[in-house]
């Protein structure tokens, strides 16, 4: 390569840096206007999306100096953002994971970023929100480094808000896995599209969420919890992939759905599932959700058992 053509790419690069910083707003003292600088901001989402993470893998995934990562989890400690649990399967690593506090002040930080990215794109064609997440695809798999998880070690995923594109898997996703492993017809594909549909058509950031699951890149499972009144939640379309079962996916998910219902002051979360859907109704159980009705029906080309189950908050 000419040593002219290089330095071109080279400016190239430098110039959409400064572009994108300035547009998301990165050389403001506090991140979107919040207390915490940008460092810090990205400390606290490692920590609200990943599962009890330790020290070293949110220093790794940071890229992260591990005395400066140190200092801000002592600070998080002391104002009582934080906990630490000693792991039983290392005592010298620590489990770590936001407090209740922590995740209060977490959450408007987290609302502002949706807005702020959504406003970013709403502007914009489909067409071309498409190509937009296409082309930062694109850059995050050329420049990512390689990363194998050590033998033996647990499979890390993270949780994300959804974003152009999720909707239409979800929905695909859901249809596939429920035709294999229950034999439900494309009824039930209507039904994860109709639901989809509207959550996307009456979307209240302030009381609605949708979670995507993400592993090594791809989507693994995903929940929704949406606005059914003004003290109850609905929590529809848990999902999680084959593959990515097993890692806790699926309670976490449900444990989102939970926290946020908690912290938007619903009273009471309410589901509508099946009676064959044992994994489901598992974690259903576990979260502290209780079955209150059952009614027999025949739905999806299969004679099913409905059941409605409550949380109060």
């Amino acid at each position: 390569m000419a040593q002219t053509d290089l330095r071109s790419r080279i400016d190239t690069v430098r110039r959409f840096n400064r572009f994108y910083t300035r547009a998301i707003g990165v050389l403001q003292e506090g991140w979107l206007g919040s207390p915490f600088p940008l460092t810090e901001a990205r400390v606290l989402y490692e920590l609200a999306h990943r599962e009890k993470p330790t020290a070293t893998l949110v220093r790794n995934n940071l890229d992260l100096d591990a005395g400066y990562l140190s200092r801000v989890l002592s600070s998080f400690e002391k104002r009582g953002l934080i906990e630490k649990k000693a792991s039983q399967d290392d005592r010298r690593q620590s489990l770590l994971a936001l407090t209740e506090e922590g995740r209060r002040q977490f959450a408007p930080l987290e609302e502002r970023t949706i807005q702020q990215v959504g406003g970013m794109i709403e502007r914009l064609s489909e067409d071309e929100q498409r190509r937009l997440i296409g082309a930062m695809q694109t850059i995050e798999k050329l420049l990512a480094p390689a990363e194998r998880p050590a033998s033996g070690a647990p499979a890390s995923y993270l949780l994300r808000p959804h974003q152009p594109g999720d909707m239409g898997w979800v929905v695909h996703r859901q249809g596939v896995l429920y035709a294999q492993e229950y034999g439900y017809d494309e009824r039930f594909e209507a039904l994860a599209a109709e639901i989809v549909a509207q959550f996307m058509q009456h979307y209240d950031v302030k009381r609605e969420r949708c979670w995507i699951a993400e592993r090594d890149g791809e989507v693994a499972g995903s929940v929704f919890l949406v606005a059914k009144s003004r003290i109850t939640a609905k929590l529809r379309l848990l999902y999680v992939e084959p593959a990515a079962r097993g890692l806790g996916i699926g309670s976490r998910l449900v444990g989102e759905c939970v926290r946020f219902a908690r912290q938007a002051g619903y009273k009471k979360i309410v589901l509508w599932t099946q009676s064959e859907l044992d994994a489901a109704r598992r974690i259903y159980k576990q979260a502290g959700f209780r079955v209150v009705r059952k009614k027999r029906h025949r739905s999806f080309s299969r004679d099913l058992v409905a059941e409605t189950w409550e949380l109060s908050l």
